[in-house]
């Protein structure tokens, strides 16, 4: 039986007060404490993993399916990483996964190296293909929104371009500002992230994996909707209104909702206010 070892990596800081979402923070203009802000982070880090692992375990359930059917799939298998840096933060980490939760998958924590960001990403990737592995999806652990479903249709365009394609592919969800939430490829796509992160130049990340991918001979490429991941407190806000939105169409569809981002907002009674519109429909004149 032919066995193909999939890997979703989370990047992440440990959350300590100061060192995360220092953006929300008073020092900036923002609403939180260093304290608040870092278990703000916390909790949207718990649950992008509990949401990818629920996703995990469906790809598993889908592709016994698929097994079933068809003797000559291979069986696939998902396992979590968490990179982070420096070495110092490695045990800080697993203590953090460690305590006080118990995962029902192994949550494997590297270091990742590099002088740059683009280093760090590409010392990651490279650890989790060393090991086997054929495909990486890569998400941030301030992304509380990302859906479930992203995370299955991920692999499930990488799987479908392995098929149809030598090299496999590469897999991106966009966020706000031209940014990424989601990054994936396979082993042998010939992607990598210089210049993505790290540019003297301005460009967007999402420009640059695009630019990348037509530079190594256009890499076959999927595209999901936009997620927005948190940086600033507009970001936040924006994530408020999405969490309602998912807790109140939970009663009605299959959605993941998160729920330990939920609880801060619901403890702080955060809101999402806007100015109010007092402009007079343009068609007023019609419409009487």
């Amino acid at each position: 039986m032919t066995v193909q070892k999939n890997a979703f990596l989370m990047f992440s800081k440990p959350p300590i007060p100061g060192l995360v979402k220092t953006r929300l923070t008073t020092m900036h203009d923002g609403p939180f404490t260093p304290l608040q802000a870092s278990t703000l982070f916390h909790r949207m880090m718990f649950d992008v993993l509990e949401c990818t692992m629920q996703a995990l375990d469906r790809l598993e359930e889908q592709n016994k399916r698929e097994r079933e059917a068809d003797p000559t799939v291979p069986k696939r298998v998902y396992d979590v990483f968490v990179s982070t840096t420096p070495h110092k933060h490695v045990e800080k980490m697993r203590e953090i996964f460690e305590k006080g939760q118990s995962w029902p998958r192994e949550i494997h924590i590297i270091e990742d190296h590099g002088k740059v960001f683009d280093d760090h990403f590409d010392d990651a990737f490279q650890q989790i293909f060393d090991q086997g592995y054929e495909t990486c999806i890569s998400v941030g652990g301030d992304i509380p929104i990302m859906p479930r479903d992203h995370i299955i249709d991920a692999y499930n365009c990488l799987h479908e371009f392995q098929k149809r394609y030598p090299t496999g592919g590469m897999v991106l969800a966009p966020c706000q500002a031209g940014g990424t939430s989601l990054v994936g490829y396979t082993h042998n796509c010939g992607m990598n992230h210089q210049t993505v992160y790290y540019n003297l130049d301005g460009r967007p990340a999402l420009q640059a994996y695009l630019d990348k991918g037509r530079e190594a001979g256009d890499i076959p490429m999927a595209l999901l909707e936009p997620v927005g991941d948190v940086d600033n407190i507009e970001d936040f806000a924006h994530v408020i209104s999405v969490v309602n939105a998912l807790e109140y169409a939970s009663q009605f569809q299959d959605v993941f909702v998160p729920h330990r981002t939920l609880e801060f907002i619901r403890a702080f009674g955060l809101k999402v206010t806007t100015p109010p519109n007092r402009n007079f429909d343009s068609r007023e004149e019609i419409d009487e």
